[in-house]
């Protein structure tokens, strides 16, 4: 009997469609990606694949086959968040699936699937053993949804402790010819050792060359005996030093922090390093699914090292990218190189981690490089299947927003219109008839719990519970049948609000991220918001006028100090938004709360309300320039044909249609709608449809005390999945609510 195909999974950070060549985008300056553009032409590009429009969202759904709503997964998850929301222990997930087919499984790098040990890993029930709960036979990656932030400082603690504080914003110490720079100094590694460095031949500052070998530079000064005190190797920062977890089969683990030299190095190569090594040990007796999330090209954008960039690459020799020196003579400060420096960064990360994905083929045995240079990969002589898949669309600052393409930033990442959800999804393998084909067809992140487990040879249907069947949709056929009509009849996509854990200690405040005009009440400090390129109007914000020490705390004070300021006002960001659409059409619906203007009185401006608003599009696929949803009075505006708003909780209705709009309206709608039910059934689940069922298998027995016994018993007893009433404990009251339904029987949603 054949050997089941070994499954490579490749999952790409806030990476759409926009920054793709393969897919005849990239804006005027695309980053070169051969090798993605070599598996593509090795296998299946998938025209019209959407993802959910945040990480965890996307990601708990390729593991579960299921829509957001219908697992309380609905936003990116922080250590602030209920374990509530993030995939839970008892779900059925790919790898507990194929291990039914003698697959063993890894993930490695970054997957975001559950809380973090931040704040006290008030979220993470089974700590450091969480991927092994969720079926995972080994993970070496992080459990944070990005790296952290850059240190300014570049390891040197003498501009105090918050690597918020220094003066390099890349991260490294730049040449003399910046403020503070230097053209030779100590480089220290972690290990203790140090050597001493200057200007590179090709005119690279010795404290980048430093940085990209994992070390701290000391500026200016010769090696020492020790290292000095000041060199900080504790701090993350960014791309050149990691955390990662490790945990076994056995549910064994440990940490590997930045002060570890396993720790420190550029992160896209540190994480293909840990796939090359965990491939390279199994033995061959047993098929094995590898998924390999990168980090890239999620902020904070860093610059790569320069071995992993072609040296005529637009950006790579220029050492006034990422410095004060890109900006325009008489422009205000950092505003050229805010448009500027962040696009050129995402091409050069986006490059590195092409290389990388070559790397990856050739070490494990799926490709070789030609005489050129170029990637030779025919996977029919293979056994492996690669799949590769961005988990949303590309970051506001990221957006290719000219031509070919022309994306719109201010409704990317984040958001249900087509930029925040149109990835890229590529499939070669050996199974793979007429490689080359593009598929038109729609396709979704849960149609992958599909295309696993049918690669796998699984019934997948019988895998699930019946009365919890999940929403991806078959697509093996896709691959074997090149004439295969299209198999889904919509494609839908949402993101919503985490349950808040009342336990936590960090409150989140005010940013606003002025390229999407948008205000959003997520992260709990200023490092957070200035990587995502926000301006924080929170404690310690450094907007003039903006009260000292304590800021703003809502986003009706910060449009009403804006518009009393002379700006305009901000949008607030939605607490739910859904999307569903037939291919042609598309139906956007966005739940958001009133947050309005009173410069009478800022420090007492309050949002209320909420008002739900349907907006109906038009839409395509086309090359090079797509028909995108945007905005009204955007420079390449496709308005909505038509949109309605209500504000008494009910849903919306669009008039004034023609027939062929009506008829996909109707349909759409219909679909939202449901969606809606979906919603609102699974977020009272614990509250009112059915208390004390914690596995949700609809019935409240002894298995539910059970389980409760167990997690009330580990991380103190904190938030779970049996915290019922939602207080961030695991305590004798969830007991109680189990006890008080003890043979209830629920009834599934009609849907």
């Amino acid at each position: 009997m054949a050997q089941k195909p070994n499954i490579l999974f490749i999952v790409l950070d806030d990476f759409g469609v926009d920054q793709l060549t393969a897919y005849g985008y990239g804006g005027a300056a695309p980053a070169r990606t051969p090798n993605l553009s070599a598996i593509a032409r090795a296998g299946l590009l998938f025209r019209n694949a959407w993802a959910m429009p945040t990480c965890t969202p996307t990601r708990a759904t390729f593991f579960t086959g299921r829509y957001p709503s219908s697992t309380n997964v609905l936003n990116a998850v922080v250590s602030s968040d209920l374990a509530n929301s993030e995939i839970s222990p008892y779900e059925v997930t790919v790898p507990k699936m194929l291990k039914t087919q003698g697959y063993v499984s890894a993930l490695i790098g970054k997957m975001h699937l559950t809380g973090s040990d931040l704040d006290g890993s008030r979220n993470l029930p089974y700590g450091w053993q969480t991927m092994w709960k969720l079926g995972f036979d080994h993970f070496d990656g992080y459990l944070d949804g990005a790296p952290y932030p850059v240190d300014t400082r570049a390891g040197l603690s003498t501009f105090g402790s918050d690597v918020a504080d220094g003066p390099y914003k890349c991260g490294f110490v730049p040449r003399a010819q910046f403020t503070g720079g230097a053209d030779s100094g100590a480089c220290y590694q972690a290990t203790g050792s140090c050597e001493n460095l200057a200007v590179g031949s090709d005119g690279t500052a010795p404290g980048r060359s430093c940085m990209e070998r994992g070390g701290i530079f000391d500026p200016g000064q010769s090696c020492q005996s020790s290292v000095p005190s000041y060199i900080d190797f504790t701090a993350q920062n960014g791309y050149y030093t990691g955390e990662f977890i490790v945990s076994e089969a056995d549910g064994s683990a440990v940490k590997v922090t930045a002060s570890d030299p396993a720790g420190r190095g550029y992160r896209t190569t540190m994480e293909t390093d840990r796939a090359i090594a965990w491939a390279k040990q199994q033995g061959g007796d047993k098929p094995w699914m590898l998924t390999l999330g990168y980090s890239a090209i999620h902020a904070p954008l860093q610059l790569p090292p320069k071995s992993l960039i072609a040296d005529d690459t637009l950006g790579r020799n220029d050492p006034f990218v990422c410095f004060p020196g890109s900006d325009a003579e008489g422009a205000p400060a950092g505003q050229l190189s805010g448009v500027v420096d962040p696009r050129l960064i995402t091409n050069l990360m986006t490059e590195a981690m092409d290389k990388e994905i070559g790397r990856l083929l050739v070490e494990l045995g799926l490709a070789s490089w030609n005489d050129d240079g170029t990637l030779n990969y025919q996977p029919e002589k293979t056994n492996t299947v690669v799949v590769v898949m961005g988990d949303n669309g590309t970051y506001v600052n990221s957006v290719k927003l000219t031509a070919p393409g022309q994306f719109d930033a201010a409704r990317s990442k984040g958001s249900p219109y087509q930029t925040g959800v149109w990835v890229p999804l590529l499939v070669a393998g050996p199974m793979v008839k007429e490689p080359g084909r593009e598929v038109p067809h729609m396709v979704n992140a849960a149609d992958l719990y599909q295309l696993f487990g049918e690669l796998a040879g699984a019934d997948v249907a019988a895998s699930v519970p019946a009365d919890r069947p999940i929403d991806g949709q078959p697509m093996l056929a896709y691959l074997t049948d090149p004439g295969q009509a299209g198999i889904r009849a919509t494609n839908f996509t949402e993101v919503g609000m985490n349950f808040t854990n009342p336990q936590a200690t960090s409150t989140p405040f005010p940013c606003v991220i002025e390229a999407a005009d948008t205000c959003l009440v997520f992260f709990p400090d200023k490092a957070l918001c200035d990587d995502q390129s926000g301006v924080w109007y929170g404690p310690g914000s450094t907007v003039a006028g903006v009260p000292a020490p304590n800021g703003y705390s809502n986003c009706a004070q910060v449009s009403s100090f804006r518009v009393a300021n002379g700006q305009d006002a901000v949008k607030v960001y939605p607490r739910a938004q859904k999307a569903v659409s037939d291919g042609t059409y598309k139906l956007v619906r966005v739940d958001r709360q009133n947050c309005p203007v009173d410069t009478s009185d800022i420090d007492s401006a309050q949002c209320s309300g909420y008002a739900l608003t349907d907006e109906f599009y038009k839409i395509d696929t086309a090359t090079p320039n797509p028909t995108l949803d945007r905005d009204v009075g955007s420079s390449q505006a496709s308005p909505p044909i038509a949109t309605a708003t209500s504000t008494d909780g009910n849903a919306p209705v669009i008039t004034g249609l023609n027939g062929e709009q009506q008829e996909a309206y109707d349909r759409l709608k219909a679909e939202l709608d449901k969606r809606d039910e979906v919603a609102s059934y699974n977020q009272n689940y614990d509250s009112v449809n059915c208390p004390g069922d914690g596995n949700r298998d609809f019935v409240v027995d002894q298995q539910d005390l059970d389980n409760w016994t167990e997690l009330s018993r580990l991380n103190g007893g904190q938030s779970s999945w049996y915290d019922f009433n939602h207080d961030g404990k695991t305590d004798a009251a969830d007991q109680a609510i189990i006890q008080q339904n003890l043979g209830r029987r629920c009834t599934p949603p009609a849907s």
